[in-house]
């Protein structure tokens, strides 16, 4: 009997001891993607247990089970695997990817999360891939084409220059039309040109600059009302949603604490430098003179043209220094002058050949780029965490031009108990913009004090580099002109400044609160501030330019602070075994508070010395600016056996700055999403499709107006004079107030598809959209007999329609180790139509001089409309041409309108994708096309009418421009020469000549990596590390523009706003290339 017992006791013993070693044995392997790569992030959990971890980053994993157990491998878009532990200790896993949840789950209005395939409206998601380690520090022109409908445009080539956001292109003429960012949850500022307009000088940036493109995770782009919603009046314009490194963090299990160092170097360089004529220099008619115009003699001594036939140039090809020939300095007669600078170079020679002049003033720039990430988590996984630390230090092509960033994020998440988490992100950035003025110019001086408006049509005999620009005496500018009646840009690089300092701080906290397993509390606020310090100067002694005559000092703080506040319950419920129900009952406030305050000093005393004490004259800057908006809102999501989706939202908001009656409005929505490839499983195929979702949108949103456009307002000027000196002068505002004045209401329809085919080798995304704004709020003049001259009304409705294509495709296939290709493309295309309105025409932005041109509202016409002055057209449509040759102004045609030039909206706009790899190399590089809309070009008139570019060396033969005489209705006959064309016609000319077709093709960005094998990195302190050279902007063509000219047509001419279609000068484009350096431990 004992024998037996002890033989049972062994046998129990023995299964204990193997039960103990089984649940002591430890899993590990790693867990790899379709394509062989290491997928981070993947759930693994024991079947029948609560034993679970996350791979980390290189995808490996480990866990404890005992043989005979399950483990199921989760992740987002992959389908669920499950293998069984056997003898083996590792477990590696290949993902299959799940056709009915690609691209799963995406962030959404108010950073609700929702499946993708149960939205019925677009949405664009943009992955860090794509937006870090990128040559530019600006957020906006980093996503330029990276989703369709997405407009970018810059404000000029300088660092730190504006840029203009727009999605879906323009649903109002006088209300921003600007994308709102949205920033870890919390409504972001991105005001620009505050300071001033573009005729003035405004190089102010766009405030969302303030944001790292290396600390951000991912971006959704909203586009449509339907996905807008719950913000409100806020998104009419669409929404670009940022999740930073720090607010992304998640919980779901430890990970180790890795630490991503990325360092970048690249070169800035003068992308659209025109290809100079070296044949001609300074003077007009093949004559010599110290003229604006580049029309003179030939630099070959000999023919009609050359310099031989010059009384002002000797034999050896030099004439005198324009220093002591000009009459400024020299006001007896050459070499007279008792000044420093007309003794200084008295009888002195100067060569009488092209320089270099532009290029050598544009010198290349350098970009500095740091970024430093911590991530990590605690041991249990429940709390992560992640900082983030980026400089940037960039050196722009133009002389005074730099830009300094300090970016500090850091944020959380930590799960407090079973019910309760909480999230936080505070980010701090500091934004030192400097740069010399720039404003619009039209090629003979400039409308506003700019460092542009004179480097571009410098004649190709100046020495611009060579030649003195200040005088030693006062430091005032000089240059070569006869009267001096020029400012020498070099003077305006170093004497005119504008800085913008900005510090900002933003930050969000939710805590979310599971008050059971189907209902949950959601409560969020946010604050976003920042102070932007501008300091804008001129010493005295410039010419030209009243503020650069006597100088100026403007000092004037920006202070912006938003207040965010979110609450909302949300719920998830199963009605029945198929149909599923979640929703979303909550309400926002919002407060915007702009407070601007400084001082306005002219008229400097002491040259260099830039303190207010130091100017005669002061006024003060002061403007503030509140508003309150108030939004209940909702959304309820019916969901049938995963195939069909309908989702309700509405949101109702209470504006501060309208009368009583006409502040609040309701805005519904409603979308719909039905997946055939889930209802009919017998339409999926292997080779064939492999999913197909079609959807259906309808919403509604509103544009409220800015300010206090409701009540009237008095006026206070602090400098008016009477008899006794200085007094206070109160009077009534020139504005009417219209206390009836209601919002524009938008009203949106969308509907589209989105496919997979072969594998998911092929993708395939639709998207057309009707969009209508009603009640447009518009500028009216007054009569004088009113008392005003300026009110607001509601008048006029646009019409915007438009389709959206986006088309992928895996070309090759390779896994890990083979050869990879990717190709992708996005097309869009828009019409914008005025289809009611009482004006006969709106000037909605640029100037009402018809000869410098604006964008004009006309019903039945495109928003983009371009009017100016044109060709006269007899009856016949002939062209009319005057006695002197020229061709005829008007400023209306024959039926007695302002006379439509051009149209700036394109036909359409195509980004190209190309990702190639091959083991560790990647190459990658995205190509634009921008096929059709005008645009009024000041740079090429200039460069064409002053005689610059290769265009115009055929200096000796005449011409006769195409038309009739407007006397006597006969075929032109009168000759001109090369310069009159050019300069009478092109440059001071009608406007209409100066449109071109802005078609431009473009080499956006490439890239090249290479990322080192890990078996090379074992024996270091590296997790990974990856060498990448890149370009921006490296090449392109406006094929439809003079050659000549070089010209990049994208920028922003009127300034960061609603007007398109203009150049004025504004600044070069920029080329950047260089090497960056990513490394993790």
């Amino acid at each position: 009997m004992r024998t037996k017992l002890n033989g049972l006791l062994t046998l129990l013993l023995a299964f204990v001891v193997h039960i103990s070693y089984a649940q002591d044995k430890t899993i590990t392997g790693t867990v790899t993607d379709a394509n062989g790569l290491p997928l981070p992030g993947v759930n693994i959990v024991v079947e029948g247990t609560s034993t679970g971890t996350q791979t980390d980053f290189d995808g490996n994993y480990a866990i404890s089970a005992s043989e005979g157990q399950t483990l199921l491998f989760t992740y987002i878009g992959q389908r669920p695997s499950t293998k069984v532990v056997g003898a083996s200790s590792v477990i590696n896993v290949q993902m299959v990817e799940d056709t009915q949840a690609l691209e799963e789950v995406v962030v959404t209005a108010q950073g609700i999360k929702r499946e993708k395939k149960a939205l019925g409206y677009s949405v664009t998601s943009v992955g860090s891939d794509q937006i870090e380690g990128k040559s530019e520090g600006d957020v906006a022109r980093v996503l330029n084409g990276k989703a369709a409908g997405v407009q970018i445009t810059s404000g000029g080539g300088t660092s730190g220059s504006g840029t203009n956001v727009t999605i879906r292109g323009f649903s109002s003429f006088s209300g921003s039309n600007q994308a709102l960012f949205i920033v870890d949850g919390v409504p972001f500022s991105n005001d620009t040109n505050a300071p001033g307009n573009f005729l003035d000088g405004n190089p102010a940036p766009s405030r969302f600059l303030d944001l790292d493109p290396n600390n951000i995770a991912n971006v959704e782009v909203l586009k449509g009302l339907a996905a807008t919603t719950l913000y409100g009046t806020l998104g009419r314009n669409g929404v670009i949603l940022i999740t930073t490194k720090a607010g992304a963090g998640q919980g779901g299990g430890a990970k180790k604490t890795e630490i991503t160092v990325s360092q970048s170097v690249f070169t800035n360089e003068f992308a659209s430098l025109p290809d100079y004529q070296t044949e001609f220099g300074n003077g007009f008619d093949q004559s010599f003179g110290w003229f604006f115009s580049n029309w003179g003699p030939s630099f070959d001594r000999d023919g009609v043209s050359g310099w031989g036939n010059q009384a002002a140039i000797d034999d050896q090809g030099t004439l005198l220094h324009p220093y002591a020939s000009s009459a400024f300095l020299n006001p007896n007669g050459p070499n007279t002058g008792t000044s420093a600078l007309a003794q200084q170079f008295a009888n002195q020679r100067y060569d009488w050949k092209p320089y270099n002049a532009v290029e050598e003033f544009m010198s290349p720039g350098r970009t500095l780029n740091t970024s430093v990430n911590i991530a990590g988590s605690s041991e249990d996984g429940k709390t992560t965490f992640n900082a983030n630390l980026g400089y940037l230090d960039e050196e722009g092509f133009t002389p005074g031009n730099s830009l300094n960033r300090f970016n500090f994020s850091v944020g959380g998440r930590s799960e407090l108990s079973n019910k309760f988490s909480i999230q936080a992100t505070a980010n701090y950035a500091r934004s030192d913009v400097k740069s010399p003025p720039i404003a619009a110019s039209r090629g003979n001086g400039t409308l506003g004090l700019s460092v542009f408006g004179n480097v571009m049509f410098t004649p190709r005999s100046v020495d611009l580099m060579g030649l003195p620009f200040e005088q030693p005496e006062d430091g005032s500018s000089i240059y070569y002109r006869n009267g001096n009646d020029i400012i020498n840009p070099r003077w305006t690089a170093k004497n005119v400044t504008y800085n913008n300092l900005t510090n900002r701080f933003n930050f969000n906290a939710s805590l979310n609160y599971e008050i059971n397993e189907n209902l949950g509390l959601t409560w969020r606020t946010g604050l976003d501030y920042y102070n932007e310090r501008n300091v804008n100067s001129s010493n005295k002694g410039g010419v030209e330019f009243t503020q650069a005559i006597f100088g100026f000092l403007n000092t004037f703080d920006n202070n912006n602070t938003i207040w965010d506040h979110y609450v909302a319950l949300n719920g998830n419920y199963d009605l029945s075994e198929k149909i599923g129900m979640t929703f979303i009952a909550g309400a926002n406030a919002r407060s915007d508070f702009f407070d601007q305050q400084g001082a306005a000093s002219t008229g400097q005393i002491v040259y260099g010395i830039k303190r207010h004490f130091n100017y005669e004259n002061q006024l003060p800057i002061q403007f503030s600016q509140k508003r309150n908006i108030v939004g209940l809102l909702g959304q309820v999501s019916f969901d049938y056996d995963s195939m069909l989706f309908l989702n309700l939202n509405s949101r109702t908001d209470w504006v501060s700055n309208l009368a009583t009656e006409n502040r609040s409005l309701t805005y519904p929505g409603v979308s719909v999403s039905f997946l055939p490839t889930a209802a009919f499983r017998e339409l999926q195929s292997e080779n064939g499709l492999n999913y197909l979702k079609l959807r259906a949108g309808f919403a509604t949103s509103a544009n409220f107006p800015t300010g206090y456009p409701t009540v009237s307002v008095v006026e206070q000027n602090t400098q008016v004079y009477g008899e006794g000196g200085e007094i206070t002068n109160n009077q009534v505002d020139n504005f009417r107030a219209n206390p009836d004045l209601k919002p524009e209401l938008l009203k949106e329809f969308e509907v589209g598809i989105e496919s997979r085919f072969w594998q998911n080798r092929v993708s395939f995304d639709f998207t057309y959209y009707d969009r209508r704004t009603d009640d447009l709020i518009v500028s009216q003049p007054l009569p004088p007999s009113s008392g005003f001259t300026l009110t607001q009304s509601n008048i006029g409705q646009i019409s915007n329609k438009g389709i959206e294509a986006d088309l992928g495709i895996d070309l090759f296939r390779g896994g890990a180790d083979g050869f990879n290709w990717n190709f992708r493309t996005n097309f869009f295309a828009n019409e914008e139509i005025v289809e009611e309105q009482e004006e006969d025409i709106i000037f909605y932005s640029g100037s009402t001089s018809l000869f410098v041109g604006a964008n004009a509202a006309i019903k039945g016409e495109s928003l983009g409309t371009i009017v100016g002055t044109a060709i006269g057209r007899d009856e016949n449509g002939n062209f009319q041409v005057n006695n002197g040759g020229d061709y005829v102004v008007v400023e209306q045609d024959n039926e007695g309108n302002v006379p439509i030039i051009g149209d700036a909206i394109p036909d359409y706009t195509m980004n190209f994708f190309n990702n190639l790899s091959y083991k560790n190399w990647s190459l990658g590089f995205q190509i634009q096309h921008v096929k059709g809309g005008d645009i009024m070009s000041s740079t090429i008139a200039t460069l064409l009418g002053r005689g610059l570019i290769t265009e115009t060396v055929d200096r000796e033969n005449t011409y006769i421009l195409p038309g009739v005489n407007q006397d006597t209705g006969e075929p032109n006959n009168k000759q001109i020469n090369n310069s009159t064309y050019y300069f009478n016609n092109i440059l001071f000319g009608p406007a209409e000549l100066k449109i071109y077709d802005a078609s431009v093709i473009r080499l956006q960005e490439v890239s090249l990596s290479y990322s080192f094998p890990k078996k090379f990195l074992d024996n270091t302190p590296f997790g990974s590390l990856t060498l990448t050279a890149q370009g921006f902007n490296l090449w392109y063509d406006a094929y439809n523009t003079p050659d000549g000219a070089n010209f990049d047509p994208n920028v922003a001419g009127l300034g960061i706003g609603n007007g398109r279609g203009f150049d004025f000068l504004n600044g070069p484009s920029q080329r950047r290339y260089g090497f960056s350096v990513r490394a993790s431990f």
